[in-house]
């Protein structure tokens, strides 16, 4: 496969990962898919796979919050796995590449957004204020389009063009013990990204149930299926019987209700008989 049309399958790859404006929040865009993608253009599915567990594992917390924007995980994704694959390197080099990557991606992708789509979105008002749906639809996929697919669709491209010589000419001078030092970050890494994604979720009202994952795993060597199966269950009881819980509450409260309405009415009647 000619080094121009790789670029253009990975730049199609990437805009499919961007394409959430047009299709929905489908996931498509987490490294586990577009490194597999890559890896299949590539021509090793198998080292594909591998290495989009561990960027993964490594953008694990990488969600946009408020007005926080993460790294381009897309662009870091599909790069970084084409240019560990092509010049025959490890995934520590796949995930060295991918961070700075995103990271550099990421400020294209803002200025995409200062200077391109801020003209779609007034197109957009102008449509909302004549009532025009059909022209607001169309300002959502050619906004989405021209400021954020295809830009990194191109980036992803011509980086490929450009960089693939110069990175395979690079990695072959980097020393064995920097190789074996990226393999070391590699595994410090994912932590990192369940620590990102723990600080999100875990509070005083959880945190009961992530120390019972934790013994579980460590102390009684159940493997994480079995701890998920054991959660899962977990939460069904514990839902279950709040919902029964409530239930039972509500019966008696009804019955009581349903009792008083009952001797109050025969009260009357008795209090009646005792008049006449």
């Amino acid at each position: 496969m000619s080094a121009y049309l790789t670029a253009l399958l990975l730049a199609l790859i990437a805009m499919l990962g961007n394409g959430e404006y047009f299709l929905g929040s489908s996931m498509l865009s987490r490294p586990l898919v577009m490194c597999t993608l890559a890896g299949l253009i590539m021509g090793n599915v198998q080292q594909g796979i591998i290495m989009g567990a561990t960027l993964e594992l490594a953008f694990v917390g990488s969600f946009s919050i408020g007005a926080s924007i993460p790294p381009e995980i897309i662009s870091g994704s599909v790069l970084g796995t084409a240019f560990a694959i092509g010049a025959g390197k490890s995934t520590a080099v796949a995930l060295t590449l991918g961070i700075p990557i995103a990271s550099l991606v990421l400020v294209i992708k803002n200025l995409c957004f200062i200077f391109i789509l801020p003209y779609f979105v007034h197109k957009a008002d102008h449509y909302a204020e004549q009532g025009n749906s059909k022209g607001l639809d169309r300002m959502n996929l050619l906004g989405g389009f021209f400021s954020i697919n295809l830009p990194i669709g191109l980036v992803v491209g011509v980086s490929y063009l450009l960089g693939s010589p110069v990175i395979k000419s690079f990695l072959a001078v980097i020393p064995q013990f920097i190789i074996n030092g990226l393999g070391i970050a590699t595994g410090l890494l994912p932590a990192y990204g369940f620590a990102l994604l723990l600080k999100m979720m875990v509070n005083k009202n959880n945190i009961t149930f992530f120390i019972l994952g934790f013994a579980l795993a460590v102390y009684m060597k159940i493997p994480v299926t079995g701890v998920a199966i054991f959660g899962a269950c977990l939460a069904l009881i514990l839902t279950g019987y709040s919902a029964f819980k409530d239930k039972f509450h509500a019966e008696p409260a009804a019955v009581s209700g349903n009792s008083t309405t009952n001797s109050g009415q025969n009260g009357g009647i008795d209090y009646e008989d005792e008049e006449f």
